[in-house]
């Protein structure tokens, strides 16, 4: 068996994201090798945008002396400096002037909990706090001089930098074949199209970010979607990528600017028709929280597995049970879900939506005659703990759905984006210089070990390249990144779920939302006998409290 190689990895930090070399493993695990990799810049980190906070400096009254008294403390002032440090976390900074006296600091965080400090004469304490909800909260922090009974108080608004999940729709919110959201043409090559989020509909303004189904069709070239916030500077990730004649829809989580905006970008040598549906938004304020959950298949056509045993008929739907489903919480408001179709007999588009409700013009997987594609999907759940699957050809086709996450109010974790960066791009010899990811084989990324409250990554997952027909899983790692640098580590289980398929030479991108499991290593399995080219690129993080 030849050798193939593998890995590379990040590590996610408190306060951003530095990279540590992973190691390469053998394509068959009797082989077992290993292969260390140069460690990449960190100037490729990313980090999330942590927000500053402050309440200038306010001067204390002086309260009736109690004996035994030394008198005044008429310097007394206190100002307050808070900077967000998670997605539920902050420290603040009080900053006292104060005659050399004994001090009492009381703060109350604004959630009914408090903190108590001490202090002596002129200095800034340093007080850490963690949020059980992200939120908007005003902080009052009352500085008593214990000799003279001086007080002061002042106080802070602060804003947590998580953002909760909303279920919305799905509705679609652009078409450019036919004006809706855009003018009614083509986006030209290079340039992006404008979409307004918040205010569309019942978006709310204050949106952090939205889910959305990006479509590109109507293809005369090859190249990508890049969305990110409206009117910010194009990160050099793309989304979505496409050939000439081609279809290809993906999801995307993308940060909304602050008047409400997201921008669409045509990569591609000429004009392209760019749709995009949203399925839901991210605000600072409490909501769904967000539970990955390892990968588990809950539907599949062609063995029976959660639904009847045959291929989809044409222009019909058929109802899926959610809660209590694969991990997920019966209070799920939404679920995060890889669907493929395969075995098509002509060509179609899917669409995933809400049990009990009437199925939308939204799209989520859009395909050929004879082809396997699959797309990562964040749909509500339905009342009745139901989601409906529609095939929207006017033939058969077989449906695969892999669980990998829910949202629900007692999920403990919410989002936090971070400035798009590329991890990792097997093509690139600067940074990579293992070449190919070899058939069967896996790249293990270390991506939050040793940091328990990262939970899960929002990814963009592109093969390239591709020799041979197959599939990528995205795993957790059972193994530690300890084991895997003292040579303990062994050959992990083969996943079984999906989530993306290949043909032979085709390029496709799908996005990830990767949990992390219990050692906070996500592995990247190429499941053809070929090599592939693989590029993964990080969108944002999920944090608990």
């Amino acid at each position: 068996m030849s050798y193939r190689r593998i890995a590379a990895s990040a590590a996610v930090l408190a306060a951003g994201i530095s990279l540590v070399p992973g190691l390469a493993h053998a394509a068959d695990p009797s082989t077992g090798k290993a292969h260390g990799v140069t460690t990449p810049g960190l100037s490729k980190a990313a980090a999330p945008k942590f927000t500053d906070f402050n309440s200038p400096a306010v001067q204390g009254k002086t309260a009736a002396p109690q004996a035994p008294s030394t008198g005044a403390n008429p310097t007394l002032a206190v100002g307050l400096h808070a900077v967000t440090t998670s997605a539920h976390g902050l420290k603040l900074d009080t900053a006292i002037t104060s005659a050399d006296a004994p001090l009492t600091i009381s703060i109350a965080w604004g959630d009914n909990t408090t903190s108590q400090e001490r202090a002596a004469g002129t200095q800034t304490v340093t007080t850490p706090h963690t949020y059980a909800h992200v939120g908007t909260y005003t902080i009052k922090v009352t500085v008593v001089d214990q000799n003279t009974q001086a007080v002061v108080s002042n106080e802070v608004v602060v804003t947590t930098e998580g953002s909760d999940y909303t279920p919305y729709g799905p509705t679609r919110l652009l078409d450019t074949r036919n004006g809706t959201g855009a003018a009614q043409a083509k986006v030209a090559p290079y340039t992006a199209t404008h979409l307004k989020i918040a205010g569309n509909g019942n978006i709310p303004a204050g949106v952090t970010a939205v889910a959305l189904n990006v479509t590109v069709t109507n293809t005369a070239s090859g190249g990508h979607i890049t969305a990110y916030a409206g009117g910010g500077q194009r990160p050099s990730t793309s989304n979505v990528n496409f050939v000439p004649g081609q279809t290809v829809p993906n999801l995307t989580i993308v940060p909304v600017s602050k008047d409400g905006y997201v921008d669409l970008y045509n990569g591609g040598w000429e004009s392209v028709d760019l749709i995009a549906d949203v399925t839901g938004y991210f605000t600072q304020s409490a909501s769904s929280g967000y539970t990955p959950l390892n990968p588990a298949r809950i539907v599949d056509t062609r063995s029976g597995l959660g639904t009847a045993q045959g291929q989809v008929a044409g222009q019909t739907s058929f109802g899926v049970q959610i809660s209590g489903q694969g991990g997920v919480n019966p209070g799920a408001t939404a679920v995060a879900l890889n669907v493929t179709v395969t075995n098509p007999r002509q060509d179609g588009h899917l669409t995933v939506y809400p049990g009990g409700q009437q199925a939308p013009t939204a799209s989520n997987v859009n395909f050929t005659a004879d082809q396997t594609i699959a797309n990562s999907v964040i749909v509500p759940v339905g009342p009745d703990g139901k989601i409906n699957v529609r095939n929207g050809a006017w033939a058969g086709i077989d449906v695969i759905v892999d669980v990998v996450g829910y949202y629900s109010p007692y999920s403990a974790s919410a989002y936090v984006p971070v400035r798009p960066t590329r991890l990792l791009d097997t093509r690139d010899s600067a940074d990579w210089a293992d070449g190919p990811l070899g058939g069967r084989g896996y790249i293990y990324m270390p991506l939050a070990s040793g940091y328990p409250h990262t939970k899960g990554f929002v990814l963009n997952s592109t093969v390239t390249n591709t020799r041979d027909s197959g599939f990528l899983a995205v795993t957790p790692d059972p193994y530690t990144k300890e084991q895997y640098e003292n040579g303990t580590a062994g050959w992990p289980a083969t996943p079984t779920s999906s989530t993306l398929n290949w043909t032979t030479g085709k390029t496709v991108p799908n996005l990830v939302q990767a949990g992390v499991g219990y050692t906070g290593i996500i592995d990247f399995w190429n499941q053809s006998d070929g090599d592939i080219d693989l590029i993964v690129d990080l969108f944002g993080v999920y944090e608990d409290n």
